[in-house]
């Protein structure tokens, strides 16, 4: 009799249908694509189901005797947005914003004990196409190599990106960053006659964006103007001081002109 009630209590599970109370399921969507979360089981014995956001646990839809009720949400971020199927208990969101991203949990009260649900969802922003400009400062440096071309790759206003160099296939470096709406840069160095392939990726876990190098366009030598940036103002002061020494040395010989008269 003992080892039955063991075995019984074993066996036994308080969570009911959802399983691990503790397990909680990530979820990712790209922003403005809507999102649904699913409580996951094919039928529902529930008097009510609450869902809620946040870490304070805010109520933003209910399905209470029969009725559903959405809300809108810490300073209105849902409203509008939100959508209950009565019969699955599934929510959902439409016009996903980097906003929503943060912990959700249903609960659903009724039958036997109450049955909880977590999830961590994360929406991602759309991706710019990466630009790859020439290195400004580097044809205004004097020890700049005239076979090197410096090259810079960046995206602004992203975050949980990572910013990479390939050639070919190949990962030349990478950098990432978390913060919210960054800018990020990567910087790189090629010869002039390179003919490899080369391609800068901006990317998250569930898109990216590649822009292709093109070295041709980009790694052109460097304007004479820079290599004559110093002597040119040199010269023109030189001019300039001989022309007034002249005219220094003209008036000065009128002057004595009218004096032997």
């Amino acid at each position: 009799m003992l080892h039955l009630f063991a075995l019984l209590c074993c066996s036994w599970n308080p969570v009911g249908v959802f399983g691990d109370i503790d397990a909680v399921k990530s979820v990712s969507v790209m922003e403005g694509d809507p999102v649904t979360l699913k409580p996951g089981v094919a039928e529902l014995l529930r008097n009510k189901i609450l869902w809620t956001f946040g870490d304070q646990g805010a109520l933003i839809a209910l399905i209470d005797a029969g009725q559903i009720s959405l809300f809108d949400g810490p300073d209105g971020t849902f409203a509008d947005r939100l959508k209950l199927d009565y019969q699955t208990g599934s929510l959902t969101i439409n016009s996903s914003r980097t906003t929503d991203s943060g912990p959700y949990e249903v609960n659903v009260k009724g039958g036997p004990g109450d049955q909880v649900r977590k999830f961590n969802l994360t929406v991602y922003s759309r991706l710019p196409v990466p630009a790859i400009t020439r290195d400004s400062s580097q044809c205004s440096s004097s020890s700049s190599s005239s076979s090197n071309c410096s090259l810079v790759c960046s995206a602004v206003n992203v975050n949980h990106v990572a910013l990479s160099w390939y050639r070919g296939n190949s990962v030349l470096s990478s950098i990432s960053v978390s913060d919210l709406r960054s800018s990020i840069s990567l910087h790189l160095e090629v010869e002039n006659q390179d003919k490899n392939t080369y391609s800068c990726v901006l990317n998250n876990p569930i898109s990216n964006q590649t822009k292709h190098l093109d070295i041709t366009q980009l790694c052109q030598p460097c304007p004479e103007i820079y290599s004559c940036g110093f002597t040119e103002p040199v010269t023109r002061l030189v001019i300039t001081a001989l022309v007034g020494v002249a005219a220094v040395a003209f008036v000065v010989y009128d002057i004595r002109s009218r004096d032997a008269k």
